[in-house]
């Protein structure tokens, strides 16, 4: 007896990393089972296992009752007398029934019942591991891979993959060490399913709080993320200590940082840029690497309109809109991007918005040196932080110019063509190669 089944129980314990005492539990179970087929009783009944000598006993369990209302399971003092001595109402008398041959028919009989117990011991103790971990960064190990998911193995457990958790531009080979993240875990009848991704958010964040101690200790936050998988990421950060630069913290000395989390995604490019609650300042963050020259938000719709530069229309836009898509996903804001040249035909009222932004934001940090646009009024002049310049040709009237200032001369442009200099001081119209000294002021802000 003792080596059909505790030298069996001990090997399954050890092989399946089970605790021995469950799958002792579980041989109980299956040979009371067994016991009640063979000998066709509904009876309740224990199994006596004693592991130290190999032994086993069926035990019969009867209760001692006055009057009885179960046969099966109970018995009068009377009845009793003959199973036990001198019995007494509230006695539980157990009766030893073996069978002969009960321990060979039992350690085949028993073998499936045993296996199901096991299994569905694993899928407890698998689905109790995993519950509190979803969203949880994981180390894995890809065992297969075919066209419908991946299959990675998570500390003896598997996970599945699907194709819309993939990334695209990835391939996944067995025995591949990756991470993943945890996104789903499902209790159902054939076990706990563990879903795993590599293209959710999610796994942008985790990887930076495992490589940046400053936002896994909360001297930095990340107020959100915008991705598109395997191609680019943004990632807005704030501090929330003192003198800590998040975006610095983030990329880390000479970018080893920001290089590890990008290698780790095979090479996805990740713009770290900080956050403001400065909704326009936010926006014009989030449009990095390129630099708008004004932002007017319409509050009510969630719509902003930025201007930009001409010349940095290519990297507002991005390769095939991917930098102002990523922009909305970071911002939920709808991101309308002008040039001043597309400006003009598009309604009065958009260009003085723009303007009166711009005039209002002088001096705001989120205004770079560079071209800005102007309304030219009908009789020729613009407006320029509350001077007057002008007049303009005649041609230009009522159209969209771009200004600059430069060493204390604002020049006016139309096409990209220099077409008017004024001395910024005095509002005095210069030649336009007319050199003048007023000291100071670059950018038309």
């Amino acid at each position: 007896m003792k080596s059909d089944f505790y030298t069996a129980i001990a090997q399954i314990a050890a092989e399946r990393g089970i605790p021995k005492d469950a799958v002792i539990n579980s041989v109980e179970q299956a040979l009371k089972t067994v016991y009640k087929k063979m000998a066709n009783t509904e009876e309740d009944v224990e199994i006596d296992m004693d592991s130290s000598s190999g032994t086993m006993r069926v035990l019969v369990v009867k209760r001692v009752v006055d009057v009885v209302e179960d046969p099966i399971n109970e018995v009068t003092v009377e009845q009793a007398k003959s199973l036990a001595a001198h019995p007494v109402v509230g006695d539980v008398i157990k009766i030893e029934r073996t069978p002969d041959n009960f321990g060979r028919i039992a350690a085949q009989t028993a073998k499936q019942v045993v296996m199901q117990h096991l299994r569905n011991y694993e899928r407890d103790t698998v689905y109790e591991e995993f519950a509190d971990k979803k969203l949880e960064l994981m180390n894995g190990t890809v065992q297969r891979s075919d066209a419908r998911a991946v299959i990675v193995e998570l500390n003896k457990a598997e996970a599945v993959m699907p194709a819309r958790e993939q990334v695209h531009n990835e391939r996944y080979r067995p025995g591949q060490r990756i991470k993943v993240l945890l996104v789903e875990v499902n209790k159902d009848e054939r076990g706990p399913q563990l879903i795993v991704s590599r293209s959710h958010p999610g796994l942008i964040q985790r990887l930076f709080e495992a490589e940046v101690p400053e936002i896994f200790s909360g001297a930095v936050e990340i107020k959100s993320i915008a991705r598109e998988p395997g191609l680019r990421s943004k990632v807005a950060v704030v501090a929330r200590q003192e003198k800590v630069d998040p975006v610095g913290a983030c990329v880390g000395v000479r970018g080893v940082r920001i290089q590890n989390i990008v290698n780790e995604l095979y090479g996805e490019k990740i713009d770290v840029i900080p956050w403001s609650p400065d909704t326009a300042q936010f926006i014009a963050n989030a449009l990095s690497p390129a630099k708008p020259s004004s932002v007017s938000l319409d509050e009510e719709n969630k719509v902003a309109t930025v201007i930009v530069p001409t010349e940095s229309m290519s990297l507002a836009i991005g390769k095939e809109g991917q930098n102002a898509r990523l922009a909305f996903k970071l911002t939920g804001w709808k991101i309308y991007i002008k040039d001043p040249a597309t400006l003009h035909g598009m309604g009065d009222d958009l260009l003085r918005q723009a303007a009166e932004y711009t005039e209002a934001q002088s001096g705001n940090e989120m205004l770079w040196s560079g071209r800005s646009p102007r309304q030219v009024k009908p009789d020729g002049t613009i407006e320029v932080r509350g001077k007057s310049y002008g007049p303009l040709d005649d041609s230009l009237a009522n159209l969209a110019v771009d200004v600059d200032l430069v060493d204390g001369v604002l020049e006016v442009f139309w096409n990209r063509d220099l077409r008017h200099r004024f001395n910024a001081e005095t509002g005095e119209e210069l030649g336009l190669d007319e050199p003048v000294n007023v000291g100071g002021a670059t950018g038309a802000e």
